[in-house]
């Protein structure tokens, strides 16, 4: 019997050639060269989540078509070469580049950063180029004026003196694509691969504006828009930065986000992929592995994440491993800083699983002020997916799976200023509907709430009681798989606050959380227990229910709880 091959996989790998001369598991994307091919668009953007393979595909691009490779040995018995382009292999000079490692804490490092990237281009073409062109030769001075120029950046011992004449760089890859053409006599294929990284860098310190404008919109504008020695060209990035001078100058992007359906499977796992890998590694496709890590709707294909798929063969757990990436940090920050209606929004999300927003799926990190901005952040990101698009820029959305909500528990963590541990032993207190321990971690948690005890109130106290019921409610999020969370829904004969039904009622009581606002406490705490009963938000529920009245006058709060027993009909007993 012929022993099952054990492979290796390509965790953090993401050069093709590599992957296939080490015989690393290698999942068959290659006909995405063939759409490619067949729809010709002079300028393409592809927008995904990071980890989901653009760097890999892009290499593969690269390793296809680059006419100074011998691609035929890493290609061979892969679907590309049994299509009528199998021919166009090594066919085109190929000019990639990777912005994934641009930094720059101000204008000029990010220059420079910039800059180098592209020198070691000029560095290949020049070898290419020797002793076959006359540097003299006009149709080529300005390509080794730009190449002394980036040069000359490498003079200078302090970084802080390390300058890059703007107007080289700005026309560097212009120039370079057009003596990359001039000595092949064939167009250039451009595959620029995580292309928004400087303008995020560029964000992130403060010059976005200023780079954005001076820089990069003729940088990569000029090399883009009318250059005749550009056949095509190919980015990738996180999202389309709809509003930079880069796309001003541009008309002929064809710009394919997560909602099209065109190489929509080439990135991310589908799901017949992902049980064959996890067959081929000895494991199978169970319904925990799907809940956590599939559920991504890109273009009508259900995607996996295979960046934490590899990582589950890896450890063989069930535990968040895509969360860990570079824009986890800047999610959560945008999130902490939102206004307080994509809040509520984003909590009635992640207790509902589902909602409808609307979405600029054209927003980008740095375009962000309102709340449609942010959802197609998180959209573009891969934070949330689109279920249905029912109108302009309206979406149903939906989390994708567990491994995303565990972030977004956290998320709401912070901003509640809560961490694991208090929330365990206070709903662990309520749970066993011990209240004089509950009553004490809750004060606990105010006291660190100033923002919500501030939170001034109209005639009514209607403001402030709504921020103490959204307080409350962003923490019961942890509880989510214990409980089915419902908050302003109408219940029985009125609009409870929050319902938490268990889900395993013989084990937890649900129940019943009412909010009031004044500076009689107990009375207030008596009228929210009173209304509870009164509108009897218990009528959807059966079994023990634990209904809880809670009264805050800025940092002091009382409560009065009550168990109650309700039948199947709905009735007390």
């Amino acid at each position: 019997m012929q022993q099952k091959k054990t492979w290796s996989l390509p965790n953090g790998i993401d050069s093709f050639r590599e992957i296939r001369e080490e015989d690393y598991y290698y999942v068959d994307k290659t006909l995405m060269i063939k759409d490619f091919s067949i729809y010709r668009n002079k300028v393409t953007l592809i927008t995904r989540p990071r980890r989901f393979g653009k760097t890999l595909n892009m290499t593969t691009m690269r390793d296809f078509f680059d006419i100074l490779q011998d691609s035929s040995a890493i290609f061979n018995g892969l679907a590309i070469m049994n299509t009528e382009y199998a021919d166009l292999i090594n066919s085109r000079p190929t000019l990639y580049l990777t912005f994934k490692g641009c930094s720059g804490v101000d204008i000029e490092a990010l220059k420079v950063s910039l800059a180098h990237v592209v020198k070691e281009a000029y560095y290949k073409y020049t070898e290419v180029f020797a002793g076959k062109v006359d540097q003299q030769d006009y149709k080529y001075r300005e390509f080794y004026q730009i190449l002394r120029a980036f040069e000359e950046m490498d003079i200078f011992k302090k970084d802080v003196e390390k300058k890059i004449n703007s107007d080289s760089l700005k026309r560097s890859l212009l120039v370079l694509i057009r003596v990359m053409s001039e000595f092949y006599q064939l167009p250039v294929l451009l595959l620029i691969d995580e292309y928004d990284q400087p303008l995020l860098e560029a964000h992130k310190f403060g010059f976005r504006k200023e780079f954005s404008e001076v820089i990069y919109g003729d940088f990569l504008g000029e090399a883009l828009k009318g250059n005749e020695s550009l056949g095509q060209s190919l980015l990738t990035g996180i999202q389309r930065v709809a509003k930079e001078s880069i796309f001003s100058k541009l008309n002929n992007v064809s710009v394919y986000t997560v909602v099209n359906d065109l190489y929509a499977s080439y990135f991310g796992l589908t799901e017949t992929e992902t049980k064959q890998l996890l067959e081929d590694n000895v494991l199978i496709l169970t319904d925990e592995v799907k809940n956590y890590y599939d559920g991504y709707n890109i273009g009508g294909a259900s995607i996996y994440n295979p960046w934490s798929i590899l990582e589950y063969i890896n450890k063989k757990e069930l535990e968040p491993h895509w969360i860990n990436t570079s824009t986890n940090l800047l999610i959560r920050q945008l999130i902490l800083s939102a206004e307080p209606s994509f809040k509520e929004d984003f909590e009635e999300l992640i207790v509902e699983g589902i909602i409808d927003v609307s979405a600029n799926l054209e927003a980008s990190f740095i375009e962000l002020g309102t709340p449609s901005t942010l959802w197609g952040l998180l959209i573009n990101a891969g934070y949330i997916t689109v279920i249905e698009n029912i109108g302009l820029r309206e979406y149903i959305v939906r989390i994708p799976n567990h491994e995303v909500k565990e972030e977004f528990r956290a998320i709401v963590g912070l901003y509640t200023k809560t961490d694991g541990d208090q929330l365990t032993s206070l709903f662990n207190a309520l749970f066993n509907k011990n209240m004089p321990r509950f009553l004490k971690l809750y004060r606990r948690l105010i006291l660190n709430h100033v923002s919500f005890n501030d939170a001034p109130a109209d005639s009514e106290n209607k403001m402030a009681e709504n921020s103490f019921h959204m307080l409350f409610l962003g923490m019961s999020i942890s509880t989510l798989g214990m409980y089915q969370i419902k908050s302003n829904r109408e219940t029985g004969d009125g609009r409870s606050d929050i319902v938490m039904t268990s889900l395993q009622p013989t084990e937890r009581p649900h129940i019943i959380i009412e909010f009031k606002q004044g500076e009689n406490l107990l009375a207030f705490a008596q009228e929210a227990m009173e209304q509870i009963l009164e509108k009897r938000y218990y009528a959807e529920l059966s079994g023990n229910v634990l209904c809880v009245g809670v009264a805050h006058d800025k940092k002091k709060c009382e409560l009065i709880s009550r168990e109650i027993r309700v039948d199947e009909y709905g009735e007390l007993t």
